[in-house]
């Protein structure tokens, strides 16, 4: 008597043929782009055969989790390495090939070994008995029954992979990192080499009268210190580099000081003291606008 064919047959037939293909066409495909739409084939394809054997659990998590998550999870990936990427064939790991080779060749015997075991074990248990108690239960009682340990084993392996992944995104250093001692050695050589302050650069409007960044700070003399406005607003014309205001607070406090003292001891000295402030000014209003037209 010839058994009937039923759609359950055909649907497995169709679909498993459809997933070995997508399976090869995901390791054989050199394009990344090309390997990830086998790959979301196959995951498609699993997907329905689930659906065929009254899976239903099982067919919406592999919609859900593998073509919808993990796809994306790759295409992300992708998108951030670039698909115009190319491995290369050096082997920086040593026996890393080996070690491969025997990883997938166990995994490859363990595959045989459940086929075997699956041919050979006797009549299938059939669907009405697994999904007895409900498909949800019926999973939940194997995979924390009989299957906890290997379910556990898998599971610290993805959290192996994954930290893996998050170790390899981190390339190497190419010079030693710099402490505070390194950065404050290096200041003080590149002083004795060249001059340049060891201290930080101060900030936009350091005893002035505002604290824009536009507004250059003051030093003690009330000259104005020229590398703590941004270059590029010099340039752009918006720094406030000859703006008398700036420095008024400190001229008038500098002036009153020398009339009191010109009062008490008799001397005139307020007029060689305001040009002298007006000299100074000058010059660090020249200091800003020659540091902007170097920049430009």
């Amino acid at each position: 008597m010839i058994p009937l064919i039923t759609g359950q047959a055909v649907a497995f037939w169709i679909f498993a043929v459809l997933a070995v293909a997508g399976a090869l066409g995901m390791i054989t495909c050199r394009k990344p782009v090309h390997s990830a739409l086998c790959l979301a084939g196959m995951m498609v394809s699993l997907a329905c055969i689930y659906a065929a054997l009254d899976a239903p659990f099982l067919f919406v998590s592999q919609i859900i989790v593998y073509t919808g998550a993990v796809m994306m999870l790759f295409l992300f990936t992708m998108m951030i390495v670039g698909v115009d990427t190319t491995d290369s064939m050096i082997e920086t790991i040593k026996g890393h090939r080996v070690a491969s080779f025997l990883i997938a060749a166990g995994f490859g015997v363990m595959l045989v070994i459940g086929v075997v075991q699956g041919a050979v074990g006797g009549a299938a248990a059939g669907l009405e008995q697994a999904n007895g108690a409900g498909n949800v239960q019926g999973i939940a009682r194997i995979v924390f029954g009989p299957f906890l340990y290997p379910f556990l084993a898998t599971s610290a392996l993805i959290m192996i992979a994954t930290m893996a992944a998050i170790v390899l995104s981190h390339g190497e250093r190419l010079t030693p990192k710099q402490g505070q001692i390194e950065r404050a050695r290096a200041r003080n050589e590149a002083f004795m080499a060249t001059g340049a302050d060891p201290g930080p650069m101060p900030a936009p409007g350091t005893y002035a009268r505002k604290n824009s960044i536009d507004q250059p700070a003051l030093l003690p003399d009330g000259s104005v210190a020229a590398s703590s406005i941004s270059p590029t607003l010099n340039v752009r014309g918006v720094a406030v580099v000859s703006n008398d205001g700036l420095r008024s607070a400190h001229r008038a406090a500098i002036t009153r000081f020398v009339e009191d003292r010109d009062a008490i001891i008799g001397t005139n000295t307020a007029q060689a003291v305001a040009e002298e402030l007006d000299d100074l000014a000058q010059a660090a209003d020249d200091q800003l606008t020659t540091t902007g037209e170097g920049e430009q």
